[in-house]
Order: C-alpha cells, then structure tokens, then sequence
C-alpha cells in the first residue's frame, strides 16, 4: 500500500495511532470505503490533480482537501471504483508532480461538503483532456515497438496501456496515462521530437476514448494494470525477465532526462525495437543470427540471403548440416543483425513461422578446402546485390517492416503492368492491386497477404527482365 515505506509516513495518518508497527496493521486492516484518503501531497497541488489520479477509475464525486496539511479526501461514485483504484496504486506509485504521495482508504464513508458542485467543475476541465493519446509515428525508418513508447511516455507518468496498430500503412498506438495531466505533459513535451536520431517523429494528440480495453498482453498490446492477460492470437507474451535484463542496458536507449529524448544510433534503434529478444549481454555483440523453423524441404542460402539482404549487407549463410530446419547468418554488422531480427522474427516464409535470434557465434566458418557441404554454406561478401555497401544510398532511407505491398524499381520501359501481375502472379500468390509511378520505371504492386509478398520478393528481387535489367524489390509502406 505504501510501496514499502513506512519511515515516510505521517503521523497524522486519518486517525491511525503513532507508532509504525500499529500504523502498518491500520492501513491493512482498513476497510474498503469510497473515500480515499492522500497524504504527502506536494504544495502546489491543484484540486485539478488529486481528482486526475481518481479519474481513471471512475466518477469522483467529491474532495476536501486540507492546504496545511498536506493531505486530500477524494469521494469515489462508487465502492469498486475506490477499491480498483487502491488496489492498483498499491502496484504502482502514485505520483503528483513527479512526487510520491500516499493513498488508502478514509474511515470516513462519504464527505459531507459542499464542495460536490466544484469537483463536477474542476472534474469536466480534466476530462477535456483525456488520459488517453493517439501516437503517430512518422519517417519510421527504425522499427518503434510497445517497450519503445512505455519507456519514452512513462517519464511524465503512469504509462497503464497501450495498444499498437497499422492503419494507413502508418504505425500508430494508443495510450493511455494513469491521468490526464501526464498525458498533457507528455504531449507537450512529445510533440513533433524525434525517437532517434532525424527520423520516427512523433506526432501526438488527445484521443476521443477515455480508456482502452486490452485482452492480449503481448508485442501488439499490454495492460500493465493486468499482468495475468493471456498472450493471444499466438502473438509471443511478454517476458517480464526480458524486460528486467533488457534494462539494466539502458544506457543506449532513451535518455534519462525526464522529457529529452536522446538520439539514438542506429545499433541502439534495432536494439531497443528487439527488446523483447535480445538480452543485454548480447545487445550488439554480434552481427550473426539465428534462424530457426525453417522449411528444411525449401529453404537456400540464396533464399535467406535475399531476404535478410533487405535489412543489411549479408555475408555469409549456413544451413545447419544436422539441422536443416535452422541457419546462421552473418550480416556485416551488429545493428544490421538487430534490425533484421526485429523484422523478421515471427514472420512466415516458405509457410512456416521462423524465428530469428541473435547467435552467440562471432562469425560464420565456411567449409574447409576440398569439403563438401552440400551447397549448404555460401559466401557473400562480394555480392554485387548489396542494398547498404554505399555510404548515404537511398535504401537506407526504405527499410520497411514486411508487408504485402512490395516496391518495384529498375523497370525496363517496354514492360507493362499485364507482364508483371503474371510474373508476380506466378510465384504462388494473387495481385490484388497494382500502379505505376509517373516514369513507370517504379511501381506498387500489392499481393493479398504479406506471407505472399515476402515470397515475391525472394523469387523476383534481382529477376533478369531481359537486356540485362534487373528488377529490384523491397517492401513498401504505402498502400494501393
């Protein structure tokens, strides 16, 4: 209840006795009433703010508050709204102006004040502003995850939920503040700032909704008021032991100055969106992955190469030899390997849902001399496909999630779009959409689901469109 701090309490606890001992079995032997009783307030606290920290919990009703004392009397509309809102602020501390204050129930069952008609007032001017903000993330050429904004928005206060979601092609989130106060902060604060370093702007504003409802916890959505939600959906749940290891490196993630933002590399951008599987001894360590589930019967060096080849410069593939479900692939960098992880981890390709980890190997061996493996390992490292070998090219400007609308580039003239639905029609998947860019040497071309356009994409990046030109595909983040 008092988020283990006896020594911090004050005598003159609603007619508890001195003494800590006796005080601690007071607070736990209240007995639930609709009138919440809090202490420790800061001097400057409005009445404004003391109704925020009820809000969330339901309709508040009435408040006393006592200047020279430091402490405030808040009336629920109800029993259960008053015993949510203790229950959860035993959990989590309840803060005003960035200060600790204390909450437990009143022996009092009702206030009688005339103060009921103020706090409509003053409890309308809070709801103006709702707990709740929609999240824009514009120019995300780094992946932003749920752990990402928790760890952003949670400087200016209760972070309760969040919910993440695409719509527009854009990623976009919910969430919602344990007040509204801190989500007017936050959105001051927020407002146009950069995640990382020129790029993933947020773009925030108030949203209509006064509280989400969340039934997964998982890397889509969390209640962290609810850490009993089941996963759902297949999604991979939180790993709360994850998030504790992860931490402890936060040192290269966002700046622990309450309301800045400190750019990140591009290394600590992928680090932070992988949060959920790179443990922080292995946070940029290594440049080489781990894939896993593969289809043994379908799966090439060339295939993966293509495919992680979106998210950096491969150098060299393996295929497990007593394993052929698994591969090692090294990339040649650390963060090019976070990337593609945060990527690609729980897509489908050839079927199956892969998973892809960071490796504890430092490099990939290749065969010794005279040694076949199969054709089971290959070298890379010359390749001329190499997206990221140019400093300053403009692919790293178009690195995307996977998604089903690909990009097409490098489209001889005399092609039309008859030719290329067939051709991407023939890799096993239906085009639902298509258009060409003004020069018609680039295109959208959408396939109806995003297991198919990764298909797409390993069979036609570098396809041979006659006259030696040669296609180039990525994934979009535009729709048609």
């Amino acid at each position: 209840m008092y988020n283990n701090s006896n020594s911090g309490m004050s005598s003159n606890s609603d007619g508890a006795p001195n003494g800590s001992d006796s005080k601690k079995l007071r607070v736990e032997e209240a007995l639930p009433s609709r009138v919440i009783h809090i202490r420790k307030l800061p001097n400057e606290a409005s009445e404004t703010e003391v109704i925020a920290l009820g809000l969330p919990f339901g309709k508040v009703t009435n408040i006393l508050t006592l200047k020279g004392k430091n402490q405030a009397f808040l009336e629920m509309g109800t029993e259960e709204a008053a015993v949510t809102m203790v229950n959860y602020y035993s959990k989590v501390t309840p803060l005003i102006r960035n200060i600790q204050v204390f909450i437990q129930y009143s022996n009092h069952k009702e206030l009688k004040t005339d103060a009921a008609n103020q706090v409509s007032r003053a409890a309308s001017s809070v709801s103006i502003s709702s707990p709740v903000l929609r999240i824009i993330i514009d120019n995300m050429f780094y992946p932003v995850t749920l752990d990402v904004l928790q760890q952003i928005f949670s400087k200016f206060g209760t972070v309760m939920k969040i919910i993440t979601f695409t719509k527009n092609n854009q990623f976009q989130a919910l969430l919602q503040f344990s007040d509204p106060v801190s989500a007017q902060q936050a959105k001051l604060a927020l407002d146009g700032q950069n995640i990382y370093n020129s790029c993933c702007t947020l773009r925030i504003d108030f949203s209509k909704l006064v509280n989400l409802n969340v039934k997964y916890n998982n890397d889509k959505s969390r209640d962290y008021t609810r850490p009993e939600l089941p996963a759902g959906d297949g999604q991979p749940s939180f790993d709360p032991t994850v998030a504790v290891a992860f931490s402890k490196d936060s040192s290269s993630l966002l700046g622990k100055i309450p309301g800045a933002l400190n750019p990140l590399s591009a290394a600590a951008a992928a680090a932070a969106a992988a949060g959920r599987v790179a443990l922080a001894g292995q946070t940029g360590s290594s440049g080489v992955l781990l894939v896993s589930n593969l289809n043994e019967e379908m799966v090439t060096p060339q295939s993966l190469f293509t495919l992680f080849g979106v998210y950096g410069d491969v150098q060299r593939v393996k295929i497990l030899y007593n394993k052929k479900d698994s591969a090692l692939i090294q990339m040649s960098e650390s963060n090019q390997a976070q990337l593609a992880m945060s990527h690609l981890n729980g897509q489908k390709m050839y079927g199956k849902i892969i998973r892809v980890t960071l490796s504890k190997h430092q490099t990939v061996a290749l065969p010794r001399d005279g040694l076949d493996d199969q054709g089971l390992t290959k070298d890379f490292a010359n390749s001329p496909l190499h997206r990221f070998k140019k400093p300053g090219s403009k692919n790293f400007q178009n690195i995307f999630p996977p998604s089903a609308t690909l990009h097409l580039s490098n489209i001889p003239q005399d092609v039309t779009e008859d030719d290329l639905r067939l051709l991407f029609s023939n890799t096993g998947g239906t085009v639902k959409a298509f258009k060409f860019f003004q020069d018609r040497k680039m295109a959208l071309i959408q396939m109806s689901t995003v297991e198919e356009a990764i298909q797409a994409l390993i069979d036609l990046h570098n396809y041979n469109m006659g006259g030696n030109q040669h296609l180039r595909v990525s994934f979009s983040k535009s729709t048609i």
